[in-house]
């Protein structure tokens, strides 16, 4: 119960930071509301990390990841904050959201099938593929004029 009640706050808390951002783009531009965004981000991030986490984990730790391309997080997040800002403007919140979480479900679906990406891999099922169909079938309903 409790991963689902995080899942839903954070999509709730990704909507509305979309639409901040878009908010910001707005007067300002793409890239420095992006650069607002992940620099505060990393500003909390380092004051937490600080607080609580600083004697369980050193910065030098982040050197010993097994897979070095897993530290593309930062670098994928900005990206993610840039085609966030970008499609709300483009199709509004609520679009956007819809097609940006199904396009979420499709991918983690499929790093699971595959086991991309150092992730236990999961056997297909046809429940899930039409799961992912009637996901795409309201986009076109919520599409539809």
């Amino acid at each position: 119960m409790w991963g689902i009640l995080i899942a839903l706050i954070s999509g709730a808390l990704m909507s509305i930071q979309g639409v901040f951002n878009t908010g910001v783009t707005k007067q300002t531009g793409t890239w420095l509301t992006n650069s607002w965004v992940q620099l505060t981000g990393f500003l909390l991030c380092l004051v937490v990390w600080l607080v609580k986490e600083r004697h369980e984990s050193s910065i030098l730790s982040l050197f010993q990841i097994d897979h070095k391309y897993m530290l593309l997080g930062g670098v994928i997040g900005a990206f993610i904050t840039l085609t966030v800002i970008l499609s709300m403007k483009n199709l509004g919140p609520a679009q956007a959201v819809l097609l940006i979480v199904t396009s979420q479900v499709v991918v983690a679906y499929l790093i699971e099938v595959f086991g991309l990406f150092a992730v236990e891999k999961v056997g297909f099922q046809w429940s899930k593929l039409i799961g992912v169909i009637v996901a795409i079938i309201g986009i076109v309903i919520f599409k539809w004029k």
